[in-house]
């Protein structure tokens, strides 16, 4: 499945998460509410709100009512591990037979030359 063609709320899933491997979210900080993240990104509060409950059924996130929901411990580090297991069984091949494909020198590429 394309960038273009997954759905809203996985793409704004991504963005988080990005931010919570990045540590720009830290472990037990509180994530933006609803409404402000969808207004910074444009989007619907039903479609964040779906891509927040995602990370709570993942254990990633808790709420505390009335509150707000806050990265767990560990969230960062299961989130990386699951997204490098994505991209080596998803990305991965695909980009390498783009390179097969462009004759690029992996270990040229490596080095930071023009294959």
């Amino acid at each position: 499945m394309t960038q273009q063609s997954r759905p809203v709320y996985l793409k704004l899933r991504d963005l988080i998460a990005a931010a919570i491997i990045e540590g720009r979210y830290k472990e037990g900080e509180m994530l933006p509410s609803v409404r402000a993240f969808a207004a910074a990104q444009g989007a619907n509060p039903l479609t964040v709100a779906k891509a927040y409950q995602q990370f709570q059924s993942d254990g990633l996130v808790e709420v505390q009512r009335g509150v707000g929901m806050y990265v767990v411990r560990g969230a960062a580090a299961k989130l990386r591990s699951a997204e490098r297991a994505r991209f080596i069984s998803e990305e991965w091949p695909e980009i390498r037979a783009r390179m097969r494909r462009l004759q690029i020198d992996p270990a040229a590429l490596l080095e930071g030359a023009q294959a």
